[in-house]
Protein backbone atom coordinates (compact mmCIF):
# COMPACT_ATOMS: atom_id res chain seq x y z
CA UNK A 1 0.00 0.00 0.00
CA UNK A 2 2.49 2.46 0.66
CA UNK A 3 4.67 2.07 -2.27
CA UNK A 4 1.02 2.18 -4.31
CA UNK A 5 1.02 5.56 -2.94
CA UNK A 6 4.37 6.74 -3.30
CA UNK A 7 4.26 6.02 -6.75
CA UNK A 8 0.78 7.61 -6.86
CA UNK A 9 2.27 11.15 -5.31
CA UNK A 10 5.39 10.62 -7.20
CA UNK A 11 3.21 10.57 -10.88
CA UNK A 12 0.83 13.26 -9.77
CA UNK A 13 3.83 15.65 -8.50
CA UNK A 14 5.98 15.34 -11.35
CA UNK A 15 3.10 15.73 -14.16
CA UNK A 16 2.31 19.33 -11.80
CA UNK A 17 5.36 20.59 -11.16
CA UNK A 18 8.93 18.73 -11.62
CA UNK A 19 11.69 20.99 -12.80
CA UNK A 20 14.16 18.81 -14.97
CA UNK A 21 17.70 18.86 -14.36
CA UNK A 22 20.01 20.41 -16.20
CA UNK A 23 24.07 20.67 -16.85
CA UNK A 24 23.89 24.00 -18.52
CA UNK A 25 26.73 26.34 -16.62
CA UNK A 26 24.89 29.66 -17.87
CA UNK A 27 24.68 32.46 -17.95
CA UNK A 28 21.57 31.62 -16.16
CA UNK A 29 19.46 35.18 -15.32
CA UNK A 30 18.91 35.29 -11.17
CA UNK A 31 16.71 38.12 -9.29
CA UNK A 32 20.26 39.07 -7.44
CA UNK A 33 22.19 38.50 -11.20
CA UNK A 34 23.58 36.66 -14.13
CA UNK A 35 24.48 33.22 -12.40
CA UNK A 36 27.42 31.45 -14.09
CA UNK A 37 29.11 27.94 -13.15
CA UNK A 38 32.56 27.43 -14.28
CA UNK A 39 34.93 24.30 -14.19
CA UNK A 40 37.74 25.11 -12.12
CA UNK A 41 40.18 22.01 -11.96
CA UNK A 42 38.35 18.88 -9.83
CA UNK A 43 35.93 21.74 -8.47
CA UNK A 44 32.99 24.05 -9.84
CA UNK A 45 32.87 27.88 -8.83
CA UNK A 46 29.52 29.56 -8.27
CA UNK A 47 30.14 33.13 -9.94
CA UNK A 48 26.98 35.64 -9.96
CA UNK A 49 27.66 38.34 -12.47
CA UNK A 50 31.45 37.31 -12.26
CA UNK A 51 31.75 37.59 -8.73
CA UNK A 52 32.55 33.75 -6.84
CA UNK A 53 29.82 33.25 -4.31
CA UNK A 54 30.52 29.80 -4.05
CA UNK A 55 33.00 26.69 -4.40
CA UNK A 56 32.20 22.41 -4.66
CA UNK A 57 33.76 19.74 -5.96
CA UNK A 58 31.69 17.92 -8.11
CA UNK A 59 32.45 15.39 -11.27
CA UNK A 60 29.90 16.48 -13.41
CA UNK A 61 27.44 19.82 -13.21
CA UNK A 62 24.03 19.25 -12.62
CA UNK A 63 21.51 21.33 -10.76
CA UNK A 64 17.37 21.50 -10.52
CA UNK A 65 15.92 25.22 -11.06
CA UNK A 66 12.84 26.85 -9.52
CA UNK A 67 12.01 29.15 -12.35
CA UNK A 68 9.90 31.94 -11.58
CA UNK A 69 7.01 33.36 -12.53
CA UNK A 70 6.61 35.32 -16.00
CA UNK A 71 10.46 36.39 -16.04
CA UNK A 72 12.39 33.05 -16.58
CA UNK A 73 14.65 33.86 -13.94
CA UNK A 74 15.90 31.27 -11.60
CA UNK A 75 14.65 31.92 -8.24
CA UNK A 76 16.08 29.19 -6.39
CA UNK A 77 18.39 25.90 -7.62
CA UNK A 78 19.87 22.70 -6.16
CA UNK A 79 22.96 21.93 -7.24
CA UNK A 80 24.16 18.30 -6.62
CA UNK A 81 27.63 17.91 -5.54
CA UNK A 82 30.09 15.56 -4.27
CA UNK A 83 29.16 16.20 -0.21
CA UNK A 84 25.56 16.27 -0.94
CA UNK A 85 23.14 19.13 -2.76
CA UNK A 86 23.29 22.18 -2.12
CA UNK A 87 20.63 25.27 -2.21
CA UNK A 88 21.19 28.12 -3.82
CA UNK A 89 18.40 31.22 -3.02
CA UNK A 90 18.71 34.45 -5.13
CA UNK A 91 15.72 35.86 -4.15
CA UNK A 92 18.65 37.02 -1.20
CA UNK A 93 21.48 39.47 -2.22
CA UNK A 94 23.95 37.89 -1.52
CA UNK A 95 22.57 34.20 -2.69
CA UNK A 96 21.79 32.52 0.44
CA UNK A 97 23.83 29.10 0.21
CA UNK A 98 22.43 26.28 2.28
CA UNK A 99 24.43 22.99 1.88
CA UNK A 100 21.88 19.98 3.05
CA UNK A 101 24.72 17.89 4.70
CA UNK A 102 23.41 14.45 4.09
CA UNK A 103 25.38 12.80 0.51
CA UNK A 104 22.70 11.58 -1.80
CA UNK A 105 21.84 11.44 -4.96
CA UNK A 106 19.10 13.75 -6.45
CA UNK A 107 16.64 12.51 -9.08
CA UNK A 108 13.65 14.75 -9.06
CA UNK A 109 13.15 18.23 -7.11
CA UNK A 110 9.67 19.82 -6.41
CA UNK A 111 9.52 23.59 -5.31
CA UNK A 112 6.50 24.40 -2.68
CA UNK A 113 6.38 27.88 -1.03
CA UNK A 114 9.63 27.88 0.77
CA UNK A 115 10.47 24.49 0.80
CA UNK A 116 11.98 21.70 -1.62
CA UNK A 117 11.06 18.25 -1.80
CA UNK A 118 13.26 15.69 -3.43
CA UNK A 119 13.39 12.12 -4.71
CA UNK A 120 16.89 10.67 -3.50
CA UNK A 121 18.84 7.69 -3.70
CA UNK A 122 17.09 6.58 -0.27
CA UNK A 123 13.37 8.06 -0.96
CA UNK A 124 11.74 11.59 -0.42
CA UNK A 125 13.12 14.27 1.46
CA UNK A 126 12.35 17.62 2.40
CA UNK A 127 14.22 20.91 3.16
CA UNK A 128 12.76 23.48 4.91
CA UNK A 129 13.98 26.25 6.89
CA UNK A 130 17.86 24.66 6.80
CA UNK A 131 15.78 21.19 8.21
CA UNK A 132 16.50 18.18 5.76
CA UNK A 133 14.09 15.93 6.91
CA UNK A 134 13.17 12.18 5.21
CA UNK A 135 9.40 11.98 4.35
CA UNK A 136 6.96 9.29 5.45
CA UNK A 137 3.73 8.96 3.82
CA UNK A 138 1.35 11.86 3.49
CA UNK A 139 -1.68 13.28 1.56
CA UNK A 140 0.41 16.45 0.86
CA UNK A 141 0.28 17.13 -3.00
CA UNK A 142 3.05 18.93 -4.24
CA UNK A 143 3.29 21.17 -7.30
Amino acid sequence: MKRLFLAAFAAISFVTGAHAQSNASGPLFTPAGNLQFVRVDRNFEGMLDKEIFDRFSASTLTHFDDVGDGNDSVARTLVQTDSGPVLYDFRHHPPLVQRLGQRMTVKRVFWQGDEVVMQGSQGWYRFKGGVLTKLQSSTMTYH
